[in-house]
């Protein structure tokens, strides 16, 4: 297919608001597509150049992306740099300066699907000397024959930016819609597959009756079933029922177990494999797990075992990463193994089965060793006191707090849908003072966004903390915007470099946050976990905000560290 089809697809959805307008041009759309075609255009339609549970990074950020677009339009990097920072939108910037290239008309050849989907998915291959000019040229060869708007939605897809508005949701009553299959169907079979071009081939070959065979593979990791918080125990008996089961909140990551015989994956919450990094973790699975194909979920916890205790996520989070002296590491940074649930069991998929029955699966497969390979440890009560008891245990130990849990609920991937809550401490908020920012993009674009926070130490000196994007209203009438805070912060403005500014310190925020962790990438050591502006403190200065000796004694005392 001409690329330039799909993308006067992209125009017109990116058109409308509407999400019934979006599902019914993009359904329209869907119905024309061969079967042979149709992963690959969802793929794109998405914005993605691999499935989800296909974690392979282009690798491409915006310097190179500048430089393609500044090799392809004849334009010199400056003159990008500045139109980017004017529209907000390096996808635009691209358009404007390639549809305007004086010869376009006579060089530009016709580009398909295939070759944009091809040349993407060669960047996430390329490493080593010389990477940087190749995964240049592999760009600019599809910018050098690509119309203004074509060279919008490359760039933008390379740089994981559609824009477009098409949600999985969308995409799901689309396909529900071009095949006239049932919505719940295709939902089904993309919780089983995750991979939405899969799932359309499915329907459209098929129909329902194909969907109903889609299944969950070993080795393909799901996504996760995701948890919303609960204000407070009592919270959590209304959104979950009662009884329920509880579990402690472990501090670790999450890791997804498969095992299929005597071969062992391992996979985080955002389906990257870690597999070579945790060979203490797959032995253990191999000599402990007694079903030979089953998928797990598990939480993977750092341990001292002089102590006893429980380590903080940071402590495990280099081993993640860590590609070189893996031995070296397990020594110094031992884990335990703690398994909560199971999606997939001799063969079959578990999802659907009530997490009661679930819980005794796991119980029926599992050698428990202590420190490496346990169980979540679980109450179920109805008694707000015994959940408090438990509780207060969880976090003395080190752990986040518990988690509430349905006793008849099926395992829904990466759905937040009120069958699990987690109940956390409510952590104090901080002053803090705004010390640098980036120019925003797209309908933030001529405001600054992603705040760098800062707090000071003993001697008067502002070390950063962390950057915050959220809590702030895109309108002044919905509470502190980003408009107002870039009027704020316009005249304070004491440097800039790229999109990023440096401000003079003297706006103060209150700011929420849930977790202080260490950091080695800010000079505080420090940095906040999802902090979100609360409001303007224009009672505070920075003589009276918050200094690095409160962040210490907060940091220590949360979760019972002290």
């Amino acid at each position: 297919m001409k690329y330039s089809i799909l993308v006067d697809i992209y125009q017109e959805i990116e058109s409308t608001t509407k999400t019934l307008e979006k599902t019914a041009i993009l359904a329209k759309f869907l119905k024309k597509i061969s079967v042979t075609e149709l992963e690959e255009i969802i793929l794109l339609l998405q914005g993605r150049a691999f499935p989800e549970y296909d974690v392979r990074d282009l690798g491409l950020g915006t310097q190179l992306a500048i430089k393609a677009i500044s090799s392809s339009s004849g334009s010199n990097v400056d003159k990008v740099k500045q139109m980017w920072k004017k529209t907000g939108d390096l996808g635009e910037t691209a358009s404007q300066l390639i549809g305007n290239k004086k010869q376009a008309t006579l060089f530009s050849k016709s580009i398909t699907t295939s070759k944009v989907l091809q040349n993407l998915q060669k960047l996430a291959e390329l490493e080593g000397a010389g990477t940087v000019d190749k995964k240049v040229s592999l760009l600019k060869e599809l910018l050098s024959s690509a119309s203004g708007n074509e060279a919008k939605y490359i760039i933008r897809t390379c740089l994981n930016d559609l824009r477009v508005g098409i949600g999985q949701g969308t995409l799901r009553d689309a396909i529900s819609e071009a095949f006239e299959v049932d919505k719940t169907e295709v939902q089904k079979a993309y919780n089983q597959i995750v991979d939405f071009g899969e799932v359309a081939q499915l329907a459209k070959e098929g129909g329902d009756k194909s969907l109903r065979t889609a299944k969950i593979t070993i080795g393909k990791p799901i996504k996760a079933m995701l948890y919303q918080k609960a204000a407070d125990i009592e919270n959590a008996f209304e959104r979950v029922g009662s009884p329920a089961a509880f579990e402690y909140k472990f501090d670790g990551f999450m890791c997804q177990i498969h095992k299929k015989g005597d071969k062992v994956q391992l996979f985080t919450r955002n389906q990257e494999e870690v597999t070579k990094q945790f060979p203490d973790v797959v032995e253990r699975v191999k000599k402990h797990v007694t079903e030979n194909n089953v998928i797990l979920d598990s939480e993977i916890v750092g341990i001292d075992f002089k102590t006893g205790n429980w380590l903080p996520f940071q402590s495990i989070s280099q081993r993640i990463k860590r590609k070189y002296d893996i031995e070296e590491t397990i020594r110094k940074i031992p884990v335990v193994i703690q398994v909560f649930d199971i999606m997939f069991y001799k063969n079959t998929s578990t999802i659907d089965l009530p997490f009661n029955e679930r819980r005794k699966l796991v119980k029926s497969i599992i050698k428990t060793v202590k420190d490496k390979l346990e169980i979540a440890k679980q109450i179920i009560t109805s008694s707000e006191k015994e959940v408090e008891k438990f509780y207060n245990e969880s976090l003395a130990k080190g752990n986040e707090g518990v988690m509430a849990k349905n006793l008849e609920a099926e395992y829904k991937p990466g759905s937040r849908v009120g069958y699990g809550v987690k109940i956390k401490p409510i952590m104090e908020p901080l002053d803090l003072v705004i010390v640098g920012a980036e120019w925003g993009s797209g309908k933030r674009a001529g405001w600054l966004s992603s705040f760098i926070l800062a707090c000071r130490n003993s001697e008067g000196k502002f070390l950063e903390i962390g950057k915050m994007g959220t809590g702030i209203k895109e309108k002044e009438e919905m509470g502190t915007s980003f408009e107002e805070l870039t009027k704020l912060l316009k005249p304070l403005i004491i440097s800039e470099s790229g999109k990023i500014v440096k401000v003079k310190p003297k706006i103060i925020v209150e700011v929420a946050y849930e977790e202080i962790q260490k950091s080695p990438t800010y000079m505080s050591g420090f940095a906040l976990r999802f902090p979100r502006l609360i409001k303007l403190r224009t009672d505070r200065n920075i003589k009276n905000m918050n200094d690095l000796a409160k962040i210490n004694l907060l940091y220590s005392l949360q979760r019972g560290r002290i």
